[in-house]
């Protein structure tokens, strides 16, 4: 949720709200946030393609990104990539975009 937030809004904290204000209270205090829309009408890459990758990645996320992004992609198409080799936590949205772009080319080739 994190990544594609990001992608498309900017993030800013406003304050917390203690576990009283809720009933039943919760465990943990919660924050408030403001989303603000980037200008960016557009991801850089396919953003359909965007999509499947992140969710691929942080759907298993201990594994490396190699053996994630198989459900989009056949391992026998990637090649030796940096981003193949990290978890998903690792990566901002720019390198998301990157391996996104990077992956499109492999599937053309």
């Amino acid at each position: 949720l994190s990544v594609f937030l990001q992608a498309y809004y900017k993030i800013e904290y406003l304050f917390t709200v203690k576990p009283g204000t809720f009933n039943p209270p919760p465990k943990v205090h919660s924050a408030v946030i403001r989303l603000t829309r980037n200008e960016v009408e557009n991801l850089d890459c396919d953003e359909k393609l965007f999509w499947r990758v992140v969710k691929a990645g942080f759907n298993q996320r201990r594994k490396t990104l190699r053996n994630a992004v198989s459900a989009v992609m056949p391992k026998d198409k990637m090649d030796d990539h940096i981003y193949f080799e990290k978890r998903a936590e690792q990566l901002t949205v720019a390198d998301f975009v990157a391996l996104t772009q990077h992956v499109s080319k492999l599937m053309e080739a």
